[in-house]
């Protein structure tokens, strides 16, 4: 009998608002017991919170997607740190820097991003990182606005090179695995790095409705969190670990970073 926790899903995605009750049950039966629902807007924040007051097992998080940056001000910050004084939201973001399609511009994306930084400081939350074609500025930013507070946080779907990954460990972070892992050309890299991450700083997710695994994807484009256990297993494949062990660890890695008591379930 395992625990898996998939620690970065979109369950506020409207793909998956007629049949969430059968979602949820799938992943129930793939041993998914927790979720990490995240949120990217302000009314997906919303909705993530409503879930997880919905479906025992589903935990929520909020903050701004740098694509979403050029929309945020003080007032809506206020609002989501209100949301997040909520027992059930055990993180905040998704946030951070993209600027490969720059949705944002690139000073919108690091005011909000050190703001809420600031904010998750404040309200003692661990952080859920995106990176995308930063050129060095989010370790930058991490570098003189994270690390000296003590604060926590995961670099959500790591797909970077071996010298962004021990930056990001030197920085005390956790690393987070998607189903790019099990795809056999795109995941090469990936499965090369797995083994260069201590055991207590793996976490899995999917990243759903997004970067649906092995062997799923040839089935079905929407991800969705019973998917987990593929990439489970094979990070355990990768790792040459007996899975039931290696689930133990991931479990108390994610409960740990969340927050979250490990024998609720």
């Amino acid at each position: 009998m395992i625990n898996l926790f998939d620690s970065h899903c979109h369950l506020n995605d409207k793909g998956y608002a007629r049949d969430m009750d059968q979602v949820i049950q799938r992943a129930r039966e793939a041993s998914v017991a927790a979720m990490m629902i995240v949120g990217i807007t302000e009314s997906t924040c919303t909705r993530a919170l409503d879930i997880a007051q919905t479906y025992p097992g589903c935990y929520a998080s909020v903050g701004i997607h740098p694509h979403d940056a050029a929309s945020c001000d003080d007032a809506m910050l206020a609002r989501l740190m209100g949301q997040a004084r909520h027992p059930l939201v055990r993180a905040w973001g998704e946030t951070g820097l993209d600027f490969n399609r720059m949705y944002s511009p690139q000073a919108d994306q690091e005011k909000w991003f050190v703001r809420q930084l600031e904010a998750a400081n404040t309200l003692n939350l661990p952080l859920i990182f995106h990176e995308r074609d930063s050129n060095g500025r989010f370790l930058e930013i991490l570098a003189a606005h994270f690390a000296e507070k003590g604060c926590t946080g995961v670099v959500h779907c790591f797909s970077g090179n071996a010298k962004e990954l021990d930056a990001y460990l030197k920085l005390g972070l956790h690393i987070g695995i998607t189903g790019i892992v099990t795809i056999q050309s795109r995941g090469k890299v990936l499965r090369q790095l797995v083994p260069r991450i201590p055991e207590d700083r793996i976490l899995v997710e999917t990243d759903a409705p997004y970067l649906t695994p092995a062997p799923e994807k040839n089935k079905t484009r929407r991800n969705e969190p019973a998917f987990v256990r593929s990439v489970f297993m094979k990070v355990a494949q990768v790792l040459e670990k007996d899975p039931e062990e290696l689930a133990d660890i991931l479990w108390h890695n994610t409960c740990g970073l969340f927050q979250v008591d490990p024998e609720k379930f």
